[in-house]
């Protein structure tokens, strides 16, 4: 049987395992990348390529990257790819329908949670935010909804304790990435089983907005911690201190004594007060440094008992 001709469509890190796991797997050709185009970044505003663009030049795989999939021009374009499948993973554009439609098999999709729950452009971080105890990844069958299709493969993944967002995305891509290729091979054979998402426990992770990152000391240590992990590393929660930004990347919910004005520093090894409780900052980044363990971050300008964070 001739390999299943395949157009990758990705964006983010969360999308280079899947890339991997396809190039590397027998019988299927990756004949084209799609991906977000390059986009002005550092002091310089040099083009950066997305972490796909670059890994599909690596291995010589053609790339496009149009603004928009809309126009008849770039419909026709990707028709002439003549792709049994499409593979989608984090890619950032909304999919017409007639580029749905165009694959002998369809398209398939990566998704960063259990669905229903979660769908939208943040599964991942609002799942953590939530202080979800399981997430995981589906394979769903896309169709013209917004994560709506119907679910052709799904594993769970429990969530540790002290877990970020981005290593929780880093373990779901790995798990997701066999899963793609095992759910191409079995829809090729007709062995694939579709089974439509229930209505009931459909949730949506909104973006994440920037007037979300700022820490309210306010807020029970138990928020806070959740929040702190699902924006770390990127954007970051962050707070204040002497008029300068530092994000917190890391912490940990502990008791501390009560009547302490949320936000203060209550030793010096960073316990924070909090509305309810305190946390225990275990990784910190001032503005255009490094980020750095609390004992690392104490050595330069130590922040000392009785500080305010605002």
């Amino acid at each position: 049987m001739a390999d299943l001709r395949v157009v990758f469509m990705g964006t983010p890190d969360f999308a280079v395992p899947t890339l991997a796991a396809l190039r590397a797997a027998d019988g299927i050709e990756v004949v084209a990348v799609y991906s977000q185009p390059p986009r002005q970044a550092g002091r310089g505003k040099r083009l950066r390529l997305t972490p796909i663009h670059a890994a599909a030049l690596v291995h010589d795989i053609p790339v496009y990257t149009p603004a928009s999939l809309k126009s008849a021009e770039a419909q026709a374009e990707f028709h002439a790819l003549a792709a049994d499948a499409a593979v989608v993973v984090a890619y950032g554009l909304i999919l017409p329908a007639a580029i749905l439609q165009a694959p002998r098999l369809g398209c398939f999709n990566l998704h960063g949670s259990l669905l229903p729950r979660w769908r939208g452009a943040a599964p991942i971080q609002r799942a953590l935010m939530a202080g979800d105890p399981v997430t995981g990844v589906c394979i769903m069958a896309m169709d013209e909804g917004l994560d709506t299709g119907a679910v052709l493969l799904r594993a769970e993944q429990s969530i540790a304790a002290e877990v970020t967002a981005g290593v929780l995305a880093d373990q779901l891509a790995e798990m997701g990435a066999p899963m793609m290729v095992e759910a191409l091979r079995r829809a090729a054979g007709g062995q694939l089983q579709a089974r439509a998402q229930p209505k009931a426990g459909a949730t949506y992770a909104n973006k994440i907005e920037k007037s979300e990152a700022r820490i309210d000391w306010h807020r029970p240590a138990v928020e806070l911690d959740r929040l702190i992990r699902g924006l770390s590393p990127s954007p970051g929660a962050w707070c204040e201190w002497q008029g300068a930004r530092i994000k917190v990347l890391l912490a940990r919910p502990e008791t501390g004594p009560e009547g302490a004005a949320p936000g203060t520093v209550l030793d010096e090894d960073l316990l924070i007060a909090c509305g309810s409780g305190a946390l225990r900052l275990l990784r910190l980044q001032r503005s255009g440094r490094q980020a750095l363990a609390s004992a690392d971050f104490q050595r330069g300008s130590p922040l000392q008992p009785g500080d305010e964070l605002q």
